[in-house]
Parts: structure tokens; sequence; C-alpha cells
């Protein structure tokens, strides 16, 4: 009889709690109140190209707000790391070389592109406030200026 009432508690208490383990994300309950938003989510960079491996190294992680004032536009960079931002306030379009764009809003995440030459301008009459999240590695820079003409 013991053996039979065991699995069967098992069962009974696993159907009961389901629901509210179905209701977690990573291990956190909504249930108090905490809301949980995924941003962004994927194994592809904005232009579609699959992200880079991790390197080998020692990982570093690099947090930077930015601020770039409405009109301006940066200079031509790559970033030799993988990273990724969220515009908490106006518009920011991005361009590649070979003229490939794309405008991300107040809201919007975005997955950088790794080793590919690019730009952005802020648009509109609103500066630009963005939170960018860098998982490089120790001594390997997050960002690189580059010349637009150059093959990298």
């Amino acid at each position: 009889m013991k053996r039979i009432l065991a699995p069967l508690a098992l069962i009974i208490s696993s159907s009961i709690l389901w629901p509210s383990l179905a209701k977690c994300h990573d291990g956190h309950s909504e249930s108090n109140g905490i809301k949980i938003e995924e941003l962004a989510n994927s194994t592809t960079m904005w232009n579609g190209s699959m992200l880079p491996n991790y390197p080998d190294g020692q990982p570093k992680i690099k947090v930077l707000r930015i601020q770039i004032p409405n009109g301006m536009s940066l200079g031509w960079h790559y970033h030799p790391v993988i990273n990724a931002a969220v515009i908490l306030r106006g518009t920011l379009e991005l361009k590649l070389k070979d003229g490939t764009q794309k405008t991300y809003r107040q809201g919007e995440a975005l997955i950088e592109v790794v080793n590919t030459i690019h730009t952005g301008k802020a648009l509109g009459p609103t500066d630009v406030d963005l939170v960018v999240f860098y998982a490089g590695e120790q001594a390997v820079p997050t960002t690189v200026l580059a010349d637009p003409q150059s093959n990298e």
C-alpha cells in the first residue's frame, strides 16, 4: 500500500504545483506582482547573421548608458564582442556599409552586429538614450572606430 501511495502523492502534488511553476520565468514568480517582459532572445544579430561563439578567455561584462543628441550620426565603427541594447528614449537608425538599415524606437531591444562595420543616427526631435550590454573578453575593446572603405 505504501508503494502505491508515494507515487500517487507525487503525482497529485505535481499536478497541484504545476500551474504555479508554469507561471515562473527562470525561477521568478509573477504571482507577487513581479512583471517580466522578454525584450530580446535570439541567436542572430539585427542583420540576420548568426551570433559568433563566446571567447575562450576571461569573460568581461560592461554596461553603458549612451546618450546621442538628436540628428547626431555616430562614426563608422564595429564591435568585436557580442552586445545588445535597449532604447530608453528616442529613435535610433542603424546602417551597414551595404546600405542595409534598421530603425529602433523607445522600448525596443536590439542585438547588435559583431565584427561588422556600421553607423547609427539619432532620428527625430528627441535625443536617443540607450543602455548597451557588452559580453566580451578582458583586454578586448567593446568598440573600434573604422574606415567604412575597409573590408572588416
